[in-house]
């Protein structure tokens, strides 16, 4: 598939109200208008990022999975964005990918936010995940994956890295460059999809969910509360990385 059609759905997350966040995120999905392939989230989409995952975490045969089964089927679009996931007696904070058909890929965060206390709380997870969809290699992170690029070093080909976040306004300028960043470095699409609003410790968050192409060009960003569309073109990303070959002067090292 030459086109990947994505809807990045930035929203003001209801703090610790997995029900009231499925409401919000239902209507707006709902009030999409046009013929899309992706619909992407924010991370922990159902209840912000919170340091408290046994308020609010679901496990793989809960409702929120099973509600994103339900919508990626009606919309005909596969549907991403983490969650607080339960893992015998470990917390994650899980990366859900829901195809229409109903499969699920699923990415564990790899990097902890260890200046809030994530490492104490989630989990990490230590495997890279390529996601198949429509011809698309897709390569998921989240949020402070984000700073780490040895971590997301494209040595597997994929075509498209998404992150899904909860990146404070404080520091948005890194979130900013660093989106940039990878896509150029990487040859490949980056698709951010941050939340915005104020979280339950009054931390504010500006939104600047983005996407852009392989030479770092902005294809679209945004603050507002609202639903934004983008389109990708996999065979010209692929043109232009083929022209360049600036992927084939990368070094070569070992991930540990």
């Amino acid at each position: 598939m030459e086109n990947l059609k994505l809807a990045l759905v930035q929203a003001d997350l209801i703090w610790e109200n997995v029900d009231a966040n499925r409401r919000q995120f239902q209507q707006r999905i709902s009030e999409i208008d046009r013929d899309i392939d992706l619909i992407v989230l924010p991370e922990m989409f159902s209840s912000g990022f919170t340091m408290h995952p046994e308020r609010v975490y679901e496990t793989m045969e809960g409702p929120t999975l099973e509600w994103m089964k339900d919508l990626s089927k009606q919309h005909g679009a596969a549907i991403c964005g983490s969650l607080v996931i339960r893992e015998g007696e470990v917390f994650r904070n899980r990366f859900l990918f829901v195809h229409p058909e109903g499969k699920v890929d699923y990415y564990d965060k790899r990097h902890s936010f260890t200046y809030a206390g994530e490492d104490k709380k989630y989990k990490r997870g230590d495997t890279r995940k390529l996601i198949l969809y429509k011809g698309w290699k897709i390569f998921p992170q989240v949020c402070y994956d984000l700073r780490f690029p040895v971590f997301s070093r494209n040595d597997m080909e994929y075509d498209l890295l998404i992150y899904v976040a909860n990146w404070p306004e404080i520091r948005i300028d890194a979130w900013d460059t660093l989106l940039k960043a990878r896509a150029i470095e990487n040859m490949a699409y980056s698709v951010g999809v941050n939340r915005i609003g104020k979280d339950g410790n009054d931390y504010a968050y500006p939104g600047h969910s983005g996407a852009y192409d392989e030479l770092g060009k902005t294809l679209v960003h945004t603050s507002g509360e609202e639903v934004v569309y983008v389109s990708l073109n996999r065979s010209q990303m692929l043109k232009t990385r083929a022209k360049l070959r600036f992927l084939e002067d990368r070094d070569l090292f070992n991930l540990k």
